[in-house]
């Protein structure tokens, strides 16, 4: 039964350990994508902050520095309280 226990912990250790990766890598992707979306942005604090909302929430980015916002339905469809795109 210790074992098993013992077993358990370090297969949930690394289980876990895993998924933190994948989310640490997620955002470093994030960023890398709403620099290059957000280059050309005349307020471009905002633009980044939104942008990695949006890239963190719909896992994608489009690509250039506007539009293309077909290729991430996600992306496209958030909206804000105004109705209007949250995603730059």
């Amino acid at each position: 039964m210790r074992n098993w226990v013992a077993s358990f912990t370090l297969f949930a250790l690394l289980l876990s350990s895993s998924f933190l990766d994948i989310a640490m890598a997620d955002s470093s992707l994030c960023k890398s994508k709403c620099e290059v979306r957000c280059s050309k942005a005349g307020l471009k604090k905002r633009c980044l902050k939104y942008c990695g909302i949006c890239c963190e929430a719909c896992k994608c980015v489009p690509s250039g520095t506007y539009g293309n916002k077909s290729e991430c339905k996600c992306y496209r469809d958030k909206l804000n309280s105004k109705g209007k795109s949250k995603c730059p």
